[in-house]
């Protein structure tokens, strides 16, 4: 199978609108939480400006464990009471920081991140894990960004089995 982007076009919703079917045609058919994971990553990764990093950690049943990800190598385990991740899994609810700096706890995984969003990946009610994605730059995600991304989480945990 061969998948080509289609740039980005229209306002900052309609850009959502139009990663989110991409996304979706990257999840159709396929149930491997890992393929789904890889490919999301690089998409999100490649077609938004300003991240440092895009990736997945999942709950092991204790932490959470860095899966398939774009950009620099990562912290390879998070628990639950630590850091931006860690909030998101244990509350279950978006984490979206301006400046990371700020965040008690925050771990440092690449010290040129300044903000961070979090999305909580939830199954029938158990915890899979989350989507994060860092910027270098403060203050780099807001409203339409945390919409955006958590249509595209819900994408992919639909796409499991």
């Amino acid at each position: 199978m061969s998948f080509s982007a289609i740039p980005l076009t229209g306002s900052k919703p309609d850009q959502y609108a139009q990663l989110l079917a991409q996304a979706r045609a990257l999840l159709a058919g396929e149930h491997d939480r890992i393929a789904n994971a890889a490919n999301l990553s690089a998409l999100v990764y490649h077609a938004l400006p300003e991240l440092n990093w895009v990736g997945f950690y999942f709950y092991d049943g204790t932490e959470l464990v860095v899966g398939p990800f774009q950009g620099l190598p990562a912290c390879v385990r998070i628990p639950l009471d630590k850091g931006v991740c860690g909030a998101a899994a244990r509350s279950r609810q978006t984490q979206r920081v301006a400046d990371v700096h700020a965040f008690p706890g925050h771990i440092a995984c690449d010290a040129a991140s300044r903000s961070e969003l979090v999305v909580p990946l939830v199954r029938d009610d158990g915890l899979v894990g989350v989507f994060d994605l860092d910027s270098p730059l403060p203050d780099r995600f807001d409203a339409d960004d945390q919409r955006g991304l958590e249509a595209i989480a819900a994408a992919f945990v639909e796409s499991l089995r």
